[in-house]
């Protein structure tokens, strides 16, 4: 039987666009209360103005350890307890790597690895104190296959698969479940798709997924009953050869 996710507490980053947003509406749809993290602090605070009272806007930069405690502490000191993390936060930066910027491909990995082990560890001090919590981290089909045009974002989501499974056995004995969803092409802002009508012309061409079908894999991982926890969840676009 599916848990209800009323009156949960969930902390999103990469809140303030595509699947990050998606997610928050959704969730704040369905009772949650919602701490949205992001390093876009005007779009952050449209998104909470959009929400109400259920939400809260932490501007965050996941690439700083005193910035990601304070998302974290805002998020307790506000609500009173995290029940969710939803580490949505990544960069994509594709092409061949002898032509690309070398400080912008650090910065992908700052952000897509380091970043999320710095919002993990920030959260499991009190996911740890009660007992239980939910982990779901945004990965990539790009953590299970290996894309020679994106050798280091490819490099990134597999570091990210790897971290999802060993973490979800090492959180075990403290009732915290860990998993990721790891979507293939999502018609969104990461891909410079910024218009419904270049989203639907790639969901009608079967080429990509829009953010509310990743968002629907995320409702279905947080509403298991306790004894269930989907490891990950692999979806792609039904065109792409991957």
């Amino acid at each position: 039987m599916a848990q209800k996710l009323e009156g949960k507490v969930v902390i999103i980053t990469g809140a303030s666009s595509g699947i990050g947003a998606a997610t928050s509406r959704a969730l704040a749809k369905l009772g949650c209360r919602v701490t949205l993290a992001a390093r876009s602090a005007e779009k952050l605070s449209a998104l909470a103005r959009e929400l109400g009272p259920a939400a809260l806007a932490v501007p965050t930069d996941i690439t700083s350890g005193p910035a990601v405690a304070h998302m974290v502490a805002r998020a307790l000191e506000h609500f009173g307890r995290i029940d969710v993390l939803f580490a949505n936060a990544g960069v994509y930066v594709p092409g061949k790597l002898a032509e690309g910027d070398p400080e912008a491909l650090a910065r992908l990995v700052d952000v897509n690895v380091n970043g999320l082990v710095r919002c993990v560890h920030a959260v499991l001090p009190h996911m740890i104190a009660q007992g239980s919590g939910d982990i779901l981290i945004t990965s990539s089909i790009s953590g299970h296959v290996d894309l020679s045009w994106e050798p280091v974002y490819s490099a990134s989501k597999h570091a990210v698969t790897a971290f999802v499974h060993t973490m979800r056995r090492q959180l075990l004995p403290h009732g915290i479940r860990v998993g990721s969803i790891a979507p293939g092409m999502v018609a969104n802002e990461l891909w410079g798709i910024t218009t419904q009508e270049e989203v639907e012309k790639h969901v009608a061409a079967h080429s990509a997924l829009r953010c509310e079908d990743v968002v629907d894999a995320v409702v279905f991982f947080l509403t298991r009953p306790p004894h269930v926890n989907v490891r990950e969840i692999v979806m792609i676009a039904q065109r792409e050869d991957l």
